[in-house]
């Protein structure tokens, strides 16, 4: 009944519906249903060749010689997303036919894999060296990639987003590859190896993700006008100086320390969070100073110092560190950062014309005990000043003590959340 209705329809609706796949499977499939099915297959505009596309392929044909039957049978493809294993040549033979009308490449190279570090052949064009047939790409994604050596290619003029995700890299290869994509607009390196220095010049970047993996301890320039949103994973030194369209700001380091922070005014920033075991306090309180603007803030960082020794943060002063922030409308604050705002003479300059204006969310982390009076002083001042806050909610994590202080200070905050029930809640 299907393909009865099916063949009723006009030769161009019929292209219209069956043009709506892209997996590869169903494509082979549907060529063997009749003529005029096998007929529209030249009007495709996407590929999609899964995992574990040839699994069970039998027969002399590889799965090279499949792909580029399918591809060769397509008359403008511009989308192709290729997860199966496949060969340099494989590779190459595709994009010389197909390079000029594609527009999206997606490709899981395994280079990594193949290739282990010392053992790369350079005697024939790379995978990575094959991409430059496809010059009017405007999105390229590749995952498993071995970018040691300088990528051969020219200008992707009309590339507008890049995406790497699990790579190893060497800086003097990702810096030439990236001088490549001019235009871009879209950022995003995951999971990516072997840096330890990058310096990126993309006068049209706007959305850019970086997460460098291994000891922490690269270095980052960016000088990107027009970039909104900014996330760095795995940098010590950070330096983005033109910011006037910044509006949100993720910067964390779970493996080596954040000694040195680099922007400029962050006059539009919405969004800041800061991540980190260990940040110089020079770099947070600088941070700090450049997001005064900031609506959320979120604070996970549990050390500070210079050098090896883990320090506590200094004392924070309650007033004006939120007269600093008067826009701020939620915050979350973790650990160390609490404890610093609950210091003994944290609240001594309060004075009746004080509020907080804006804020509305508070969420905190408690890991301690200690200076258990000064930290519910500081909640209740939250509630107090906050004339606008609808909720608070308090965490209790990791409280490690047998003393009976942990029992008091958590009655305190039950106490403290049924006083103020409406508002307050504990996790």
């Amino acid at each position: 009944m299907g393909f009865a209705l099916m063949d009723s329809l006009p030769d161009a609706l019929v292209q219209c519906i069956l043009g709506h796949m892209v997996n590869a499977r169903d494509v082979a499939t549907c060529t063997c249903v009749s003529k005029r099915w096998k007929d529209s297959m030249p009007y495709l505009k996407s590929l999609y060749f899964p995992r574990n596309s040839f699994e069970n392929l039998n027969g002399a044909d590889s799965s090279d010689n499949v792909v580029f039957t399918m591809i060769s049978s397509v008359v403008k493809l511009e989308q192709l997303v290729v997860y199966c294993p496949f060969s340099s040549a494989g590779l190459a033979s595709w994009l010389s036919y197909a390079g000029p009308s594609l527009r999206h490449l997606e490709l899981r190279m395994d280079n990594i894999s193949e290739h282990p570090v010392g053992f790369e052949d350079n005697s024939k064009p790379s995978k990575l060296d094959c991409i430059a047939y496809a010059k009017n790409l405007e999105s390229l994604k590749l995952w498993g990639v071995l970018m040691t050596h300088t990528p051969q290619w020219d200008f992707f003029q009309s590339l507008r987003n890049l995406e790497i995700v699990g790579a190893r890299l060497e800086d003097p290869a990702l810096s030439i590859a990236l001088k490549a994509c001019p235009n871009l607009t879209h950022l995003l390196l995951l999971g990516c190896e072997g840096v330890r220095s990058v310096s990126i010049e993309l006068p049209h970047l706007e959305q850019c993700k970086l997460d460098f993996y291994g000891w922490g301890n690269c270095s980052l320039s960016l000088i990107s006008p027009k970039l909104e949103s900014l996330e760095v994973q795995g940098c010590s030194w950070i330096r983005v100086r033109e910011t006037q369209c910044l509006r949100n700001l993720s910067i964390a380091n779970s493996a080596g320390r954040v000694y040195m922070v680099d922007f400029g005014k962050l006059a539009s920033l919405e969004f800041l969070s800061i991540r980190g075991v260990q940040w110089c306090w020079d770099a947070i309180s600088k941070i700090l100073q450049w997001a005064s603007e900031v609506k959320h803030l979120y604070m996970k960082v549990e050390f500070t110092g210079d050098f090896e020794a883990l320090l506590p943060f200094p004392e924070i002063d309650f007033v004006e560190f939120f007269n600093s922030h008067s826009k701020l409308q939620k915050f979350d604050i973790h650990g160390a950062m609490f404890a610093a705002l609950c210091q003994k003479n944290s609240l001594k300059n309060v004075d009746s014309s004080f509020m907080i204006p804006c804020l509305e969310e508070v969420l905190i982390t408690v890991r301690s005990p200690l200076n258990a009076e000064q930290k519910m002083s500081t909640l209740e001042s939250l509630l107090k000043y906050g004339k606008n806050l609808k909720s608070m909610v308090v965490k209790i994590l990791q409280m490690k003590s047998n003393h009976s202080s942990v029992d008091d200070f958590f009655e305190d905050i039950c106490r403290f959340r049924y006083m103020n029930r409406k508002i307050v809640r504990i996790e």
